[in-house]
């Protein structure tokens, strides 16, 4: 898949590098020659010094062949510039970083669909973390309607010896959960049938309404 990113900073170039290694071919675009001359002499990258937001760079750039552009510039007024420019060019795919919320009606009057918000990221992963001790890792679903997250089930849990079927079915658990995954410590996560059992210690991933996430929490932090 080829891959154009404008914006080189730490953000750009750690997606960037993401990309790289899973073999995709990544192109990054900076309006700082320091920080382009950065990304290709220190991270191998294939760095374009330029203003992502001028419909000549981009053509150069060939983002007509292009099958993602994500635009990870520092003011949302340019990524939406980038985004209505790379649309016109033929990119199917475009992917934004928004900083202020109020632009996302905007985008999404423009056809921009993919718009990822670190507020909402920041929220779901550390907010969340932060008010229930249980959770490892979160991130908000759903237009930041449900919280996606992992948490470990203790050893005495009411969880431990039960199938995920027999789970569900207790009138204690909230109907709007899913059981997304699970896994021991050092395996893989394993796909979920109602069949399931969850074990002491094992982690499991749990997608929520925001409003019974800590519903979820207690039912699984409930000792026997």
């Amino acid at each position: 898949m080829r891959v154009l990113i404008a914006g080189a900073g730490r953000a750009g170039i750690a997606v960037a590098l993401h990309l790289r290694d899973a073999g995709h071919s990544v192109t990054l675009i900076d309006r700082d020659p320091v920080v382009a001359r950065r990304a290709a002499d220190q991270h191998g990258l294939v760095a374009i010094t330029g203003d992502a937001t001028e419909a000549e760079l981009l053509r150069e750039a060939e983002v007509h062949r292009t099958d993602v552009v994500g635009a990870m510039l520092r003011r949302d007024a340019d990524n939406l510039a980038v985004a209505l420019l790379a649309q016109a060019a033929g990119c199917k795919r475009v992917m934004v970083r928004m900083r202020d919320a109020s632009y996302r009606p905007v985008y999404r009057a423009a056809g921009v669909q993919r718009v990822l918000s670190e507020l909402d990221v920041y929220v779901g992963a550390f907010g969340t973390a932060l008010e229930h001790e249980a959770v490892r890792n979160a991130l908000f679903v759903g237009h930041g309607t449900s919280v996606a997250f992992e948490m470990v089930v203790p050893a005495d849990s009411v969880a431990v010896g039960r199938s995920v079927a027999e789970i569900s079915a207790d009138q204690e658990f909230p109907e709007s959960c899913v059981v997304a995954g699970m896994y021991s410590s050092g395996s893989q996560p394993q796909k979920v049938r109602g069949s399931s059992v969850i074990e002491a210690g094992m982690s499991v991933l749990l997608v929520v309404p925001r409003g019974d996430l800590q519903s979820v929490i207690s039912f699984f932090m409930r000792r026997r």
